[in-house]
């Protein structure tokens, strides 16, 4: 830890993360496995293109954007400016990969003729994308961005918070609207008499909670968030001193 002794990590927390990253790799093994058993897999210039869809959303919206959240209580100690890079490439690569299962939604449409934009999941959707975007963008412009003032990140770095967290559990919602509005499209009646698909596409819908909660509870744990470092409790104090007349001696 750069500026002092490294902060000891919380004995539960090493597990708790351990167990949503278990959940998420179950998650996403288990999506690959629904479509390859029962929707024939994945294929770019086919009928098959639409897989691309949920597979590409639940690594990027879901998944990636669930670690890229849980960035700063893994690495607790590392170098602030690292941590930070790290945390924007690995939205960087959901929004990436949420980009290709929107492209592949999209373009499948268009070859079928069908209808784009009017269920309520694709609303949600395209909703989710487009504040995961502006979310992205203003993080940067804010934090990763060298010219942005100190107390300008100050004031944003509530916001952001909060629309992290709100924005990752649209996603998880997003995708069990479009998990449920698949398997009524596919099974219709016969979800109703216990298909195998359905019973896996049950599981699938309740893993995608369990990591939105896994993730979620590590996130509000207070005792949990990254402790600041030396510079960073010096910036923040000669920020208060210059906004509200407190000197230092005074904290």
């Amino acid at each position: 830890m750069e500026g002092g002794a490294a902060a000891s990590t919380p004995a539960a927390l090493p597990y708790y993360v351990a167990f949503s990253q278990l959940l998420g790799l179950t998650l996403v093994a288990m999506t690959g496995a629904w479509l390859g058993l029962y929707r024939g897999g994945i294929a770019w210039e086919s009928d098959l293109q639409f897989n691309a869809h949920p597979l590409c959303m639940v690594i990027g919206l879901v998944f990636l954007q669930g670690d890229a959240l849980l960035v700063y209580r893994v690495f607790r100690n590392e170098a602030k400016r690292t941590t930070k890079v790290l945390h924007g490439l690995l939205h960087v690569f959901a929004l990436v990969i949420a980009l290709v299962g929107l492209v592949a939604v999209f373009d499948y449409h268009r070859k079928k003729g069908y209808t784009d934009l009017y269920s309520l999941h694709s609303w949600c959707g395209i909703l989710v994308f487009v504040l995961y975007l502006v979310q992205w963008l203003a993080g940067f412009s804010f934090f990763l961005f060298p010219g942005a003032p100190f107390s300008l990140r100050s004031r944003y770095r509530p916001q952001h918070i909060f629309f992290g967290a709100t924005i990752f559990l649209l996603s998880v919602g997003t995708a069990l609207l479009g998990l449920k509005e698949a398997l009524l499209f596919s099974l219709g009646d016969k979800y109703s008499a216990f298909e195998p698909e359905g019973v896996l596409a049950n599981v699938l819908g309740l893993l995608l909670a369990c990591f939105g909660g896994a993730v979620l509870y590590i996130l509000t744990r207070a005792d949990w968030k990254r402790p600041s470092q030396a510079e960073e409790q010096a910036l923040s104090m000669d920020f208060k001193t210059l906004t509200e007349g407190d000197s230092p001696g005074s904290q």
